[in-house]
């Protein structure tokens, strides 16, 4: 009994010993191949890095292209736009071309229609002095219910205020009341009426006011200190003498302002007449010398000539002038000869110093006032013809070419009284 139970146990120890020694084989196994499996890459995970790999090449290769076709199509965008702004410039200044070439073929139909826009013209460029003179005259005599004194120096201060000047101012003052006393008027109302003819009067007691260029040939020498608008006028004056049927020519005779001469050229070239010009700092005389041989030649009918306008120093103004004078007097005896000196309205009484500074050292035959459309005072017209006693043959009411007129005594008094 003893003896079998030994047995059994004898049995299970070696079984336990074949176990364990089965398990340590098994273990050694186990670690020699896992050090087999970190000592091997797998095939299948370098193929999949190679494909990552390849992917990401391929995707940047995808994404430049895709760039590259971006700035092609923005190129090409940017490319259409500028053809198409292209475009649209050139269209628009084919209409601005049109538009330019029928303002100037567009003629009025009727002389009655062209009298009146110009006259409309002329009421809308004297609307400052207007509101500078009539309609406080207006305000005035309805402001009084019998005529005095007080009324009178109520209007003195008005005109002189307009520019009419004091001594003019004078004159008409008396005269208003010698015609109040002599025709016994009472009605304030009355005084509106008495100052238009007053008016009337001292201007047509002037000699004509019309541009002296018959018979041709002709020449007009314009003069002027620098910024009255003195080549403006002249490249208007062209332009009213040729749509009159005139050759003209222009002189660029102020050859010492900076662009003078451009600034002729520029309206030469406008209004379509040629322009005799020598360099900047030439001799004057030369220049008008020139432009003479230049007109006979050519059988032009009106010749213009800029002149400079320094009056800073008298002395070389006179001698300017002087030269240029003997040159016309020497080379084309036989044209008729106009002197125009040109002056700033809105410069009020300095206009009037500018011109008796002028008219010593030339026989200033016609006045040229512009800028009358920028100026409550626009008496200086009436001033500058009574103290002077020089016509005033142009005046300008606006920037348009229309806007440098003829003056007209009558028109000139409607319009100021605002009359149609």
């Amino acid at each position: 009994m003893l003896k079998k139970l030994w047995d059994k146990i004898a049995k299970k120890n070696t079984e336990l010993s074949n176990d364990g020694y089965e398990d340590k084989e098994g273990l050694k196994k186990d670690f020699k191949e896992e050090q087999e499996e970190n000592s091997i890459v797998d095939p299948n995970e370098i193929l999949e890095v190679e494909t990552h790999q390849l992917e990401s090449e391929d995707r940047r290769e995808i994404e430049e292209i895709e760039e590259i076709e971006e700035i092609e199509a923005i190129e090409e965008i940017e490319e259409i736009e500028e053809i198409e702004e292209i475009e649209e410039i050139e269209e628009i200044e084919e209409i601005e071309e049109i538009e330019e070439i029928e303002e100037i073929l567009e003629e009025p139909v009727e002389e009655p229609v062209e009298k009146i826009s110009l006259f409309q013209r002329l009421k809308e460029g004297l609307s400052k002095t207007k509101k500078g003179i009539t309609d406080k005259i207006d305000v005035l005599v309805q402001s009084y219910q019998s005529i005095d004194e007080d009324l009178f120096e109520e209007l003195e201060e008005i005109l002189i205020t307009a520019d009419i000047g004091v001594n003019t101012t004078m004159e008409v003052i008396d005269e208003l009341r010698n015609t109040i006393k002599q025709e016994k008027i009472k009605d304030p109302q009355e005084i509106k009426n008495l100052l238009k003819q007053k008016l009337t009067d001292i201007l047509n007691q002037l000699s004509s006011t019309d541009l002296n260029v018959e018979p041709t040939p002709s020449i007009i020498l314009v003069v002027g200190v620098n910024g009255v608008g003195k080549t403006t006028s002249i490249g208007k004056i062209a332009h009213r003498l040729k749509k009159q049927g005139k050759r003209v020519l222009l002189a660029a005779g102020d050859t010492f302002r900076a662009a003078a001469i451009d600034q002729l050229k520029i309206w030469g070239d406008r209004v379509g007449v040629d322009v005799i010009k020598h360099q900047e700092g030439s001799d004057p005389a030369a220049v008008i010398y020139d432009a003479i041989q230049a007109a006979r030649a050519r059988n032009i009918d009106v010749l213009i000539c800029d002149t400079a306008g320094r009056l800073h120093n008298k002395k070389n103004l006179m001698n300017e002038l002087g030269k240029v004078f003997k040159v016309v007097e020497r080379e084309y005896p036989q044209a008729t000869k106009e002197i125009l000196l040109v002056l700033d309205a809105t410069t009020g009484q300095n206009a009037i110093q500018q011109a008796k500074t002028f008219k010593e050292v030339a026989n200033i035959s016609g006045l040229v006032l512009t800028k009358l459309d920028g100026t409550a005072k626009g008496g200086i017209v009436i001033a500058i013809s009574r103290e002077l006693n020089i016509p005033v043959k142009l005046i300008g009411v606006g920037e348009k070419m229309e806007d440098l007129q003829e003056f007209h005594v009558k028109n000139f008094v409607s319009a100021l009284f605002g009359e149609e």
